[in-house]
């Protein structure tokens, strides 16, 4: 397979290794993909999660790979299975438990650019481009995809990006809010993602999901989970380290 984790100081890297084909997906891909994911998401002491290519390459992901497409493009059940393992995949990143960041160093295109929306930060190099390219294959965008685009850009942006299937260079994707950060690489942001604690963020994470998903007000569920961290451990510990004027030390 072309996908592989590794952990690291509680952080998993979920490494796309297909340098060949431009790290290009393949339906076996989009299928493994939540595997990966559940078992990421099953160690306790993780606290985010890292997608990026295994090797410097031209391409973070250049999208569902064309050629598997073509010799696929008459039988309509692959299809119809393809599209169920890109919808699932794309989703089970988007509602990841944990923080997520894409670090995006060449191309993001099509679907891989949607993989790259997925996660809930992009950090890309100076190197990197950002394109949505359907409307020059003949083809359409997914709905679930679309959303994660509009929730970024806005309506007017993500139809200039869906339009023209133009690529948009690092500064432009930043200047639009497609990319938080521009950096050689996640460590600017990681290790202090990586220390935070887990509970919050996860909760945080919560929080923004319920949002983008169109909860505009507290229910019963919320304001438990915000009342319950004030008698967790992780709040005895963060305003302890804030009274002693040291860094907290979370554990999982």
């Amino acid at each position: 397979m072309s996908l592989r984790l590794e952990y690291e100081d509680r952080i998993a890297r979920l490494f796309i290794d297909r340098a060949e084909k431009r790290n290009a997906f393949t339906h076996a891909m989009w299928t493994q993909l939540p595997r990966l994911l559940a078992e990421a998401a099953s160690h306790s002491d993780l606290r985010l999660l890292v997608v990026q290519a295994a090797r410097p390459s031209s391409a973070f992901c250049a999208g569902a790979d064309i050629a598997e497409l073509l010799a696929n493009m008459q039988d309509a059940d692959w299809r119809a299975a393809n599209q169920a393992a890109i919808n699932r995949a794309q989703s089970e990143v988007a509602r990841f438990p944990l923080p997520t960041i894409a670090f995006v160093e060449g191309d993001a295109v099509g679907g891989g650019c949607g993989l790259a929306m997925a996660c809930d930060l992009r950090i890309a190099t100076k190197a990197a481009r950002f394109g949505i390219t359907p409307a020059k294959l003949g083809l359409v965008y997914p709905l679930h995809d679309v959303k994660l685009l509009v929730d970024l850009v806005g309506p007017g942006q993500a139809r200039r990006m869906l339009f023209s299937g133009e690529l948009l260079d690092a500064n432009e994707a930043q200047r639009i809010g497609l990319v938080e950060l521009l950096a050689d690489g996640p460590s600017c942001i990681e290790a202090a993602i990586a220390a935070a604690s887990r509970s919050s963020t996860k909760a945080i994470k919560g929080f923004v999901r319920r949002v983008l998903d169109g909860q505009v007000a507290d229910d019963e569920e919320t304001l438990a989970i915000f009342a319950a961290a004030f008698a967790g451990p992780d709040f005895a510990e963060g305003t302890s380290a804030f009274v002693s004027k040291r860094k907290p030390e979370f554990r999982a």
